[in-house]
């Protein structure tokens, strides 16, 4: 096959931030956090100490090609280097490597890669470290980065990566920023408990199930971390507010629902988010089905597929009421799946106007009944409300969500439950999911006709157009406006006022308890996950 040659739109990238910080952690002898600070003889102010939920605790390890820094919870792998990465802007700078073009037919991307990079074992990184990579990644049926688009990964030289694709796909350079570089010398069955990598950081130790300490790598090519200790401590949500009134750590996770408290030495942080909530609204009747890899589910649902039921639902719901109410005040309005990104759209957002909702109902023949409900034709506008039993905070918002539809007449039984028992449900009743990743993919999958998550069975070949057209545009800054139009061009969409797939309602903010004195460095908005997202740019953390 021949290719195209490679045009003049190239990316040449800057280096490295770092930074100072501090705190280190033990294990008690009762599983719990000791306060340790330079107990390994590493200074005070080169340490910190975070408390994340035990959910966060990868569970094959540190392994890039299963599920490390990709997947569900994105983030920076910490331990292996990148080929590029995202700052703060969301603009894409070089890690491993030191630029990168696009051929003329969209179709291949060439990474020349720095000279100076070695794994923490000494042998330098190669462009066959790169290509075997992906290659474990695409052979494995448990990995989660999405290569599909990825054909080959072709190495001319020792310096130089070609990633042959299968359609236009520039997209793919998000995965690329959170994908770490496994070497395929030292990468076996467990490299996940024993990782070797080129990044800031190396694996000190793991206690499963208790801590994670992270040391500076001597190896790094960038400029040494100022930060030489991270330990990560997993514990329970009230665990973790214990350590925080202990001062055995530095950071804590925390939520709403214990944020509204004082404790000394300590302040609340809240960071912005693209941590999403927001409901499915099939769009078709009830008695089809719809796959799920293996599973094969019933789809439609007989209320939800009329389009005033879905418009009305869109204008019912006040957002800022549940922000206030359940959240008490810790998140943001969210009106579309990656608000605040770049390829995010103004066109998604609608006021609350619960007249207007009712009136919709109305005019397409629904009647109030003597219990308040709406009906038509003997069908009552009800429908079941799914959310995992374990999140105090969504069974808050379905119950919130129940509530301010009963006022418009729609009936709304929240169901909790473990996701097994959610699962089956997917394509047929309204779900309380959460999402939101630093990549405009997930547009991609929650609206295209064939999406993965594209639970509300929402089918049009208008839509699937723009969404091929932004992944096919020559830039990711080129493909922003095709990314919007994907859900409103004026005249249809999945939009609120267009077919209202789905009804989005609350970014939810992530809370830390932060030590005073302890600066942390400028964040992204942080993906869905309540976890290590914090930590991408830890080492330019600072203690005043």
């Amino acid at each position: 096959m021949t290719h195209k040659a490679l045009t003049r739109r190239s990316f040449v990238c800057g280096g490295l931030a770092a930074g100072m910080a501090a705190g280190l952690a033990a294990c008690a002898d009762d599983g719990g956090v000791a306060g340790a600070a330079g107990a390994s003889g590493t200074d005070a102010t080169r340490q910190v100490t975070i408390a994340m939920s035990p959910s966060s605790e990868p569970d094959a390890g540190f392994d890039p090609c299963v599920a490390w820094g990709c997947g569900e919870h994105v983030h920076e792998p910490l331990i292996q280097s990148t080929l590029i990465r995202t700052d703060a802007n969301m603009e894409f700078v070089c890690d491993l490597a030191t630029s990168y073009e696009c051929s003329d037919d969209r179709l291949s991307w060439t990474f020349t890669l720095r000279d100076d990079a070695n794994f923490s074992d000494g042998e330098p990184v190669r462009s066959s470290d790169v290509a075997f990579t992906v290659a474990t990644i695409k052979g494995s049926q448990n990995a989660q980065a999405d290569l599909s688009a990825v054909d080959s990964v072709e190495c001319p030289d020792e310096r130089t990566v070609v990633f042959r694709l299968s359609k236009p796909f520039n997209a793919l350079l998000y995965t690329l920023a959170v994908l770490g570089i496994v070497p395929e010398h030292a990468y076996g069955a467990d490299y996940g408990k024993n990782p070797v990598g080129s990044g800031r950081y190396k694996l000190a130790q793991w206690d499963r199930g208790q801590q994670v300490l992270l040391e500076a790598n001597p190896a790094y090519y960038g400029e040494a971390p100022q930060i030489e200790r991270v330990v990560v401590a997993f514990m329970e949500e009230d665990a973790a507010l214990a350590a925080v009134r202990a001062g055995q750590v530095d950071m804590a996770y925390t939520s709403a629902t214990l944020a509204n408290q004082q404790v000394d030495g300590y302040a609340l942080e809240s960071y912005e988010t693209v941590d999403s909530r927001g409901i499915q609204l099939p769009v078709i009747a009830s008695g089809a089905t719809r796959t799920d890899g293996a599973n094969t589910y019933p789809a439609g649902n007989d209320v939800t597929c009329n389009l005033e039921v879905r418009q009305a639902i869109n204008l019912a719901i006040d957002r800022q009421a549940l922000i206030d109410d359940v959240l008490d005040g810790h998140g943001s309005v969210a009106y579309s799946i990656g608000d605040g990104l770049p390829w995010a759209s103004a066109d998604m957002k609608v006021e609350t106007n619960t007249n207007r909702a009712e009136a919709l109902l109305t005019d397409a023949g629904w009647s109030r009944g003597a219990d308040g409900v709406y009906a038509r034709d003997g069908l009552t506008c009800a429908f079941d409300l799914y959310y995992p039993s374990t999140d105090s905070v969504r069974q808050a918002m379905a119950n919130a969500i129940a509530d301010q539809l009963a006022g418009v007449g729609i009936e709304v039984a929240p169901k909790g439950g473990a996701w097994d028992d959610i699962y089956p449900h997917e394509f047929s009743d309204p779900v309380m999911w959460g999402w939101g990743s630093n990549s405009p993919t997930d547009v991609y999958e929650l609206y295209r006709s064939d999406g993965n998550l594209n639970f509300a069975c929402r089918e049009d070949a208008a839509t699937d157009a723009y969404l091929d057209e932004a992944l096919a545009a020559p830039t990711v800054e080129e493909s922003y406006e095709l990314w919007q139009k994907s859900e409103w061009d004026g005249e249809r969409g999945p939009a609120p006022q267009g077919d209202a797939s789905w009804v989005w309602f609350a970014n939810v903010s992530h809370l830390y308890w932060k030590r005073k004195g302890l600066t942390v460095a400028a964040q992204k908005l942080q993906p869905h996950g309540h976890g290590w997202s914090i930590l991408n740019d830890v080492d330019a953390w600072s203690w005043a």
